[in-house]
Order: structure tokens, then sequence, then C-alpha cells
């Protein structure tokens, strides 16, 4: 888990979600691999890039790599 120095900026469905955006999975791909709808998956998409204060979900990616929240596997 993340140190205690490193609170993540995202929940863990979030992250789970983006790890599946960076390999290309699509809304309706990512609603059915995690077993929820693909409202939610937008919900948590668009609540990411409000936190992150960007305007697209490739902003959001981009941030969250730089930031470290994410990585390329």
């Amino acid at each position: 888990m993340n140190s205690p120095q490193h609170r993540s900026l995202l929940t863990k469905r979030e992250r789970e979600i983006f790890q599946l955006l960076i390999l290309d999975y699509t809304t309706k791909e990512i609603s059915q691999k995690l077993n929820i709808s693909e409202k939610t998956v937008r919900n948590h998409i668009s609540n990411t890039i409000q936190k992150l204060g960007v305007s697209s979900r490739s902003q959001a990616l981009i941030e969250l790599l730089r930031l470290d929240e994410l990585s390329l596997h």
C-alpha cells in the first residue's frame, strides 16, 4: 500500500479504471470487466478529471503518470 507520506489522489476504483484506460480499454469494456455500469465508469473518470483540474481523459492520464499515481506496465 502507499506509504503514509504519499496519500493517493485516487480511490481504489478510480485507479483501476485509469489503469484500464492506459491499456486502451473502452468505457464499455471497463464496465464489463469491473461489473459496474458504463455511467459509473464515466462518473469515476469525471470525478478524477475534476480532482486534477484538467479538461479531458488524456490530460488526466498524463497528469496521473506525472504525479506517479499511475504507471505504465
